[in-house]
């Protein structure tokens, strides 16, 4: 199950336990059941401070239960925890035994202060670089407040559960049988979400900051470069972000960043927000900007968040990165998270065996694509132009793979459904006119992205596409405000592109701040 590396690796955290943990087994003859037995007896042989009970009597089988010693309750797998979730193991496995996880400590205080019954199953899939996130948000969760419950299912495990549940993206969450949420979210995400008073303290707290040198709003790979380039100069900075890494949290593989050989999105999003720390840099999760004022009397530019609160600084550099391009059409919105897709790595494991279609033929499209097609029964390709526009050696894999259609010169026109979920796609032939409708269970969007900048309009000039207009050094039209990466019209969207552009403005910024 483990080969020795990995073994090696676990003793060693597990070396980090404070008390006894036992490891709770509701087990089954299946193959899953045999190989789950398999990874807790390894586990148990790799420390005397966990030991396995095979008593369990859940009705999900096979499932166990980390818990305490002479516990009963505590973080539930259904499954096997294995692919991108062994770190979401491990890490319960580590709180659960009193290692103390690394998360602020207001944090870990909103958690213990949460009042009420809370009973989370989240669904997630092994391939799914998103999931890892919010299984070990809800597990640390679990272990810090027993009103807190957590089940964390495997769904190629369970799939007749997910068919009847309609789990059709992950991670899917439900709290206390009731859909809460889909898609990546964090700790504080959470607890904001269960907290109604945490918005309005927080924006309390935002609004009592004295004014920045530089203000660095959104924290990709632009806005962080911004932030180390700045926070070097001695001054004082601020990274105020949606989410820290921005697009890179959805990426699967990174394989061209510069001196990096291979890496993945969340890992790299997770290394980008440690550098920033590492400069003392006050990071803002969680916020989302909502407008921006150019410097008055005061000599301040002020950055109004959704929240209500304001932050002030001498100087500001925009880095809100670009999304996901919606098609627009009936059904798109409708369907979302039922049928309608934007990460085939995380939601294609749920369409094992089915139709499905992925609209866009760039690289992001033939990508998915391909993908899908190892994974999927049948993939239908809409294109919109005349021919492929992903790069040769992606289109010519396409070409041989038995079960993908592409449908160049098509309009995708509706997405249908039965009211629950999707079941077709309709697109019109741009040579003929004619209208054709393929008969799916998932459409996989695929075409492009669209900058955040809308909070800009009127302030800022931006291109027909809605692109920050910078200059050479990163500047924008109005004195004092910078901006960097995929919002801004810098061509070709690319993480070190990005980077390099957020480096540049902050040298910008300095060099503005020593001449005002």
């Amino acid at each position: 199950m483990l080969d020795d590396t990995l073994k090696a690796q676990l003793q060693q955290y597990l070396a980090l336990l404070r008390q006894p943990i036992r490891l709770i087994a509701s087990l089954d003859d299946s193959e899953n059941g045999t190989d789950l037995k398999s990874l807790l007896e390894t586990i148990v042989g790799l420390s005397d401070k966990v030991t396995l009970d095979t008593s369990g009597n859940d009705a999900r089988r096979p499932s166990f239960v980390v818990a305490r010693e002479a516990e009963a309750s505590g973080v539930r797998f259904a499954g096997l925890p294995l692919g991108h979730e062994f770190t979401s193991l491990v890490l319960a496995l580590l709180w659960t035994g009193g290692h103390p996880p690394k998360v602020e400590q207001d944090v870990i205080e909103s958690i213990k202060a949460l009042e009420g019954d809370f009973s989370f199953e989240v669904y997630m899939s092994m391939s799914c670089h998103n999931c890892p996130d919010v299984v070990q948000a809800l597990s640390l969760m679990a272990v810090m407040n027993p009103k807190v419950k957590s089940v964390v299912i495997e769904g190629g495990a369970f799939q007749k559960e997910v068919e009847e549940r309609q789990v059709m993206a992950v991670p899917m969450v439900f709290l206390n049988g009731k859909v809460f949420g889909a898609g990546r979210l964090s700790v504080e995400e959470i607890v904001a979400k269960l907290d109604t008073g945490a918005a309005t303290r927080d924006a309390a707290k935002l609004d009592a900051k004295a004014p920045y040198e530089v203000l660095i709003v959104g924290g990709g790979p632009a806005g962080a470069a911004a932030a180390v380039y700045a926070a070097r100069k001695g001054i004082r900075v601020g990274v105020a972000a949606e989410r820290f890494g921005g697009q890179t949290n959805d990426t699967m593989a990174i394989e061209n960043y510069i001196s990096v050989l291979a890496t993945d999105g969340p890992k790299f999003a997770v290394a980008l927000e440690e550098q920033v720390r590492q400069y003392g840099v006050d990071i803002m999760n969680l916020q989302r900007a909502d407008k921006l004022t150019a410097a008055g009397a005061d000599g301040l530019v002020h950055v109004q968040m959704e929240n209500g609160a304001t932050l002030k600084a001498k100087t500001v550099i925009l880095s809100t990165g670009a999304r996901w391009r919606n098609v627009n059409v009936p059904g798109e919105q409708e369907y979302k998270n039922k049928g309608v897709a934007y990460c085939p790595h995380c939601d294609g494991p749920l369409f094992k065996g089915k139709r499905t279609a992925v609209i866009g033929g760039g690289n992001s499209g033939i990508e998915a694509a391909i993908d899908l097609a190892g994974i999927v029964e049948h993939v239908t390709v809409v294109e919109f132009a005349e021919q492929l526009k992903a790069d040769a050696v992606l289109v010519n894999k396409l070409n041989s793979l038995p079960n993908v259609t592409v449908h160049t010169n098509a309009q995708t026109t509706e997405i249908t459904g039965d009211g629950s979920k999707v079941n077709g796609l309709r697109y019109k032939d741009r040579a003929t006119n004619a209208e054709h409708h393929v008969e799916l269970a998932g459409v996989f969007v695929q075409i492009g992205l669209v900058p955040n900048t809308e909070f800009l309009k009127g302030t800022v000039e931006l291109s027909k596409f809605g692109e920050i207009v910078v200059d050479a050094k990163g500047h924008t039209n109005v004195p004092g405000v910078f901006a960097a990466g995929d919002c801004t019209t810098v061509p070709f969207k690319q993480i070190v592109i990005a980077a390099g552009d957020g480096a540049k403005a902050a040298l910008s910024a300095f060099d503005h701040l020593i001449r005002s």
